[in-house]
């Protein structure tokens, strides 16, 4: 059995006040295990940015606890939960987030950086992330000489080098034609076999659901449906023997 890597429990956010006030999430309970891709989706406007923020330290919930590897977030401030997050967090964004004066490796070490890693082999660290996401041969290149495929590998390869247990991904593929959205769901499936991190992807898009251990649905700010890999596949032979 694998390690549960974060755990939410009865989490609610409220956002806003007066006439403008929204509760965002209404006691959602939620663990993501090691070795596995679940996917959130859900309309716009359902909570699904809250609950990344919420899991990702960035916004505190207005009730609930959130404990991610056993450490509860509960009371801590705000370079408290930055700590964690340094610890903990790796986050892949639909822009990628690169600094376009940074080669590819100088962006991946970033992460390094900010964990207070700035050895000499922290660039043998990001060159072998770059590796694994298949961009060896790019260390060295600028934002702007990289396809938007391979920026966003980039920002995949800063997201696992400081040995994330959560990566947080917010509609990776949304900027990337299909063939490009493949590739990179493709790599992110392989990162995810990796029984010591959990990835927890946001999205739209219903081309990526294949890649999927697990899919959570939010309507309204609660999770409506939890299916995994097995159920999936039944729905879908059912769906054939019916027609």
């Amino acid at each position: 059995m694998t390690e549960t890597m974060i755990e939410a429990a009865g989490i609610t956010k409220v956002l806003g006040e007066g006439a403008g006030r929204v509760e965002a999430l209404k006691g959602v309970d939620l663990a993501l295990a090691g070795g596995e891709l679940t996917l959130l989706m859900g309309p716009s406007g359902s909570g699904k940015t809250t609950l990344l923020s919420v899991l990702g330290c960035m916004l505190s919930p207005t009730a609930g606890t959130v404990r991610i590897r056993g450490h509860a977030t509960t009371g801590l401030g705000p370079e408290q939960l930055a700590a964690l997050r340094r610890e903990h967090i790796g986050f892949v964004f639909q822009s990628y987030h690169l600094f376009p004066t940074l080669t590819a490796a100088e962006n991946v070490r970033l992460a390094l950086d900010v964990r207070g890693d700035r050895s000499a082999l922290a660039r043998l660290k990001a060159c072998d992330a770059l590796a694994t996401v298949g961009l060896a041969d790019r260390a060295d290149a600028f934002p702007r000489e990289l396809s938007g495929g391979q920026q966003q590998r980039v920002a995949i390869a800063r997201a696992i080098v400081g040995g994330a247990s959560l990566i947080l991904a917010d509609e990776p593929t949304a900027a990337l034609d299909s063939e490009n959205g493949h590739a990179v769901m493709t790599m992110l499936a392989e990162i995810a076999k990796d029984t010591s991190r959990a990835l927890f992807i946001v999205t739209h898009d219903p081309r990526i659901m294949p890649f999927a251990h697990r899919i959570l649905r939010i309507e309204d700010g609660r999770i409506v449906s939890d299916q995994r890999r097995s159920e999936q596949a039944g729905a879908v032979r059912a769906l054939k023997i019916a027609s």
